[in-house]
């Protein structure tokens, strides 16, 4: 399946470089007002005639990935003073990747002064924890909360539990970014949805009732049309496409493709299963109903989309996820992805992509996460 359409994004590059000042004064203006994220990171998609972001982490793994950039200076605008960092990670740190990854995350803190412990400590109550009698100043929580919440463990802890993924929802996050979007549209004078990415939301375990999938598949195939209108206006061709994703928790899992409603209703019990099956075998209730953006990007015969770590609410960091298994429409991240620096790819225009389009679609994510974190 081929997508081809308007080059949007070049076209307007000089209308976005015009109007940094503005864009500037946009993003100071709205951080004034919220608790930045410590960290986070954004998985982006750029087809060319739009650029989205379709999935936001809280608690990003992946640091080992890094290889340069401004994210340390970042986390010291974000936490300042403290000097005693403790990271409480996943349960999962005998996976290599994940070691390299909080390996690579302590350094980050530890060029920037901080003494950095990592570990999950135990918790008796009455006292703040502690590491070798030591009271960590901050505890940097790199573990996304799937199975619930943490006792107070008498510590400041970043980000906040209340963000974790035992009530955290995608739908919440796409649904924070929405008048964001349309904000700096109008500030540049373009259709929102070439920043965006279009979605509705289905619960209460609707993929098991036939009754209610029926409709959803009703809708599914409503959503479709409105997607092929868009496809439509802006001369673009290929099949519109719906990723249906767990609304709640990471990893990749819970996520199926579809290009009509009836492939909901003949959905078979093997791609049910994996569309149900959550992190730590918890089953998914809710699902995201999300827009399908291709990429247009590609390496060494690769399809690649960016990924953007940020501290502070500001990128500090890149890479590209790349799969050679993997078509332009397909999630990308899987076994079989790699994961490339931005020094290794040698164009002009991905890198001008990167700091203009890129930058300023992962920065309103983390404006949306945010407002997510107000919100309880």
């Amino acid at each position: 399946m081929s997508y081809i359409g308007p080059d949007f994004l070049a076209e307007l590059e000089e209308k976005i470089v015009a109007k940094e000042d503005e864009i500037k004064a946009w993003f100071a203006e709205k951080r004034s007002g919220l608790a930045m994220p410590i960290y986070g990171s954004v998985d982006i998609r750029d087809a060319n005639w739009k650029v989205a972001v379709v999935d936001a982490n809280q608690y990003p793994a992946g640091f080992n990935n890094l290889q340069d950039g401004d994210i340390g200076q970042h986390f010291r605008d974000a936490i300042g003073g403290v000097r005693h960092v403790h990271i409480w990670p996943e349960s999962h740190t005998r996976n290599p990747a994940y070691e390299a990854h909080l390996k690579s995350l302590s350094n980050i803190l530890e060029a920037e002064g901080y003494a950095v412990t990592v570990g999950i400590l135990e918790y008796t109550g009455g006292q703040p924890v502690n590491v070798n009698g030591a009271v960590p100043d901050l505890i940097l929580l790199n573990n996304d909360l799937t199975d619930g919440p943490l006792p107070d463990l008498g510590v400041p802890i970043l980000p906040p539990p209340e963000m974790g993924w035992y009530q955290r929802r995608k739908s919440a996050h796409f649904r924070a970014v929405e008048s964001l979007v349309e904000e700096i549209s109008e500030l540049l004078g373009i259709d929102p949805w070439l920043l965006s990415t279009k979605w509705f939301f289905s619960e209460g375990k609707c993929l098991d009732k036939d009754t209610c999938r029926t409709l959803l598949a009703a809708e599914a195939d409503e959503f479709l049309n409105q997607l092929q209108s868009k496809y439509d206006q802006y001369g673009i061709s290929g099949t519109p496409t719906i990723f249906v994703k767990n609304d709640s928790g990471t990893f990749g899992l819970g996520i199926i493709e579809i290009t009509s409603g009836e492939e909901l209703l003949s959905l078979s019990n093997r791609k049910l299963r994996k569309l149900t099956y959550g992190k730590g075998g918890n089953e998914a209730e809710d699902f995201l109903l999300q827009e399908g953006v291709p990429s247009a990007l590609a390496w060494n015969d690769m399809v690649i989309e960016p990924v953007a770590y940020c501290a502070n609410g500001q990128v500090g960091g890149w890479f590209y996820r790349a799969n050679a298994k993997k078509g332009e429409m397909s999630n990308l991240n899987s076994p079989s992805s790699i994961f490339v620096h931005p020094s290794e790819i040698e164009d002009e225009a991905i890198a001008s992509r990167r700091k203009n389009w890129h930058m300023l679609v992962a920065e309103i994510a983390m404006l949306g996460i945010a407002i997510e974190a107000q919100s309880f």
